[in-house]
């Protein structure tokens, strides 16, 4: 994956191994290239934009049903061929619509990478969905119940602004950090301290 070089993927493995020494929580880190693929946008755009044509070439010209009706065809097949392209594609998606998704995606991947299952219900899931550039952080009851409100947004904020300058791995490292010194802070290590959960980075490709 572009996004993530292997020698970023090897320091953000390190920082999770790193972080993890000082407690007993649980951290995974999941790349994905999107939380969704969005292939019903196109069609949706098509159709309603090729429904609106044919209103003014009956109220305002002579042309024949037919003629109306293959411009009306042509129409939803252009429109549909552009924004069939993946960056196209996104842009007609509302944000809102790419933040229910990339939610529903670190949702899955917390059930999926068994999050839910350390001991003390410690976990905590850092996703990134590429396509749609967004961050999300999932901390589990034991460890939510726990930390002041706001304080996982601020983490996603600062994280966030880091991708968007190009510090990937960077920002990779400090949000591992904070949830590290977070954890630790809470639940430092026990005299038995299995890693429950696998500390290298994992990247869903689509």
């Amino acid at each position: 994956m572009s996004f993530i070089s292997a020698k970023d993927a090897e320091r953000i493995s390190a920082a999770i191994t790193k972080a993890e020494r000082n407690t007993s929580g649980e951290i995974v880190a999941v790349v994905a290239d999107q939380s969704s693929r969005y292939q019903h946008i196109p069609f949706m755009w098509a159709a309603l934009l090729a429904l609106v044509i044919p209103w003014p070439l009956i109220h305002f010209t002579w042309m024949k049903v037919q003629w109306i009706f293959l411009i009306q065809l042509l129409v939803f097949l252009g429109l549909l061929a552009l924004a069939w392209h993946p960056k196209m594609r996104l842009s007609l998606v509302p944000k809102s619509i790419l933040h229910a998704n990339t939610r529903r995606r670190a949702s899955e991947q917390f059930l999926a990478q068994n999050l839910h299952t350390t001991t003390g219900r410690t976990g905590v899931l850092i996703f990134v969905s590429v396509a749609e550039k967004r961050v999300e952080i999932i901390a589990d009851s034991g460890i939510d119940a726990l930390v002041e409100k706001g304080v996982w947004q601020k983490i996603v904020n600062d994280f966030t602004a880091d991708i968007g300058a190009g510090r990937v791995a960077d920002g990779f490292e400090r949000a591992i950090a904070r949830i590290g010194d977070l954890l630790a802070q809470h639940f430092p290590p026990g005299a038995v301290d299995p890693n429950e959960l696998p500390d290298h980075l994992i990247v869903l490709r689509s």
